[in-house]
């Protein structure tokens, strides 16, 4: 019963990670409105929280597995916390850009932390699950930064807002100083001698390059249309009425909380074939894209939400890149595997925000007050790029892995 309360303390404060990550999501258009910048450096926004992130995963995991996850857990709150505060009174990109920084520096230690609980805390055989639900529901987080955040700053403002937002932070972190654990008190996990030594072994095993590919090449669609260019892209592209379109952001996340615990069964199941998984959610996605960008004139609805329902397997997809550092690296270097990993979706997910602004921005007309369906057609396009580049590195590394796990004779059912 304790492990499932140390979990549900680590699984809190990613909730609010993830609240603060997605905070810009909706309310880009009032960013623009407010900061006074176009869609190009509105992404910058969003570009320097992920590139924040993605740079401290390896960092992070150095000093996750140095110094535990409690410590890393009060650290990152504060951070997001304080970044929150900055973001409230912001009134130009610079002081904005500051505000997402720090926020992005706090949530960069956060998941990896709480998958450190539950590697510690929960025997092997668990664990494809609990990472899973534990992602899955994490993405609450996102649930609370659509609808309810679209509702605040529509009644109360942005400043309002994002006190709030600060608040909800400083009662999590408050809450992991007071009670959470790192470790069953029986359970002894002593540091490497030589840390780069372990982040070394950890980069050279082909399972942990499986893992952070797979997270490359499954996240980012689901990220990129949740964190910042999907309701943009329903709004002003598609004509969704708000409302809806907040709907839809929501959906994306709850079908994620739903099928995750699906996957995780599968991935424990069937460790072999992970792998095929990936490679179908990734066709799936791609797929589901064609039939909206290729519809001629505004797409129905109907189709627009069975494309988030595919998109919906974007987050459980980049969880089996965790479970791959899980499996092939031990548990005193498992934060510097899971950094690794982490890596993954958020650099494809800069690279793709930062496509698709640029695009979007080629494609709006002068004085134009938002850019065209067409604009946002052509933005979405570069995904396809990402896609292909991501789909040939898993099967390069599932072929590599299984002759490794051939070689050494591997039983990865009991791992």
């Amino acid at each position: 019963m304790r492990r499932y309360i140390m979990w549900s303390i680590g699984l809190l404060a990613y909730i609010v990670a993830v609240f603060h990550r997605s905070s810009l999501g909706v309310a880009g258009v009032e960013a623009a409105d407010r900061l006074g910048v176009g869609t190009a450096l509105l992404s910058i926004l969003s570009v320097a929280q992920l590139a924040v992130y993605a740079a401290m995963q390896i960092p992070v995991g150095v000093l996750l597995d140095r110094f535990g996850s409690r410590r890393l857990l009060v650290a990152g709150g504060t951070l997001m916390l304080a970044g929150q505060l900055v973001f409230a009174f912001a009134g130009d990109v610079g002081t904005a850009i500051a505000a997402r920084v720090l926020i992005g520096v706090g949530d960069a230690m956060t998941f990896i932390s709480v998958l450190r609980i539950v590697a510690l805390w929960f025997p092997p055989r668990r664990n494809p699950l609990m990472v899973q639900l534990t992602g899955m529901v994490g993405q609450l987080g996102a649930i609370s930064s659509a609808v309810p955040l679209v509702l605040l700053l529509r009644h109360f403002g942005w400043t309002t807002t994002f006190l709030a937002a600060g608040a909800l932070g400083a009662a999590a972190v408050l809450l992991v100083l007071v009670a959470l654990r790192d470790q069953p008190t029986d359970l002894a996990v002593h540091p490497a001698q030589k840390r780069e030594l372990g982040l070394k072994h950890s980069w050279s095993h082909p399972g942990t390059r499986l893992g952070l590919w797979t997270h490359f090449v499954t996240g980012f669609p689901g990220g990129v249309f949740a964190l910042l260019w999907g309701y943009p892209f329903l709004t002003q592209g598609e004509g969704v009425a708000p409302g809806t379109a907040a709907l839809l952001l929501s959906l994306l996340t709850v079908g994620g909380i739903v099928l995750g615990p699906v996957v995780g069964h599968f991935c424990g199941r069937l460790p072999y074939h992970r792998s095929t998984l990936v490679l179908g959610i990734v066709g799936s996605s791609a797929a589901a894209w064609t039939a909206v960008l290729l519809w001629p004139g505004r797409a129905p609805l109907w189709l627009l939400t069975t494309l988030v329902v595919v998109l919906t397997m974007s987050g459980p997809g980049s969880m089996i890149g965790f479970d791959y550092a899980r499996s092939f690296n031990p548990a005193d270097r498992i934060g510097g595997a899971t950094g690794i990993v982490n890596v993954g979706s958020f650099v494809a997910s800069i690279l793709a925000i930062v496509a698709i602004g640029v695009v979007l921005q080629l494609h709006t007309p002068p004085g134009a007050a938002h850019p065209s369906l067409a604009g946002f057609r052509w933005a979405f396009a570069v995904q396809y790029v990402l896609w292909a580049v991501g789909a040939v590195q898993v099967y390069r590394y599932r072929r590599t892995t299984r002759r490794h796990v051939a070689t050494l004779d591997l039983a990865l059912a009991p791992a």
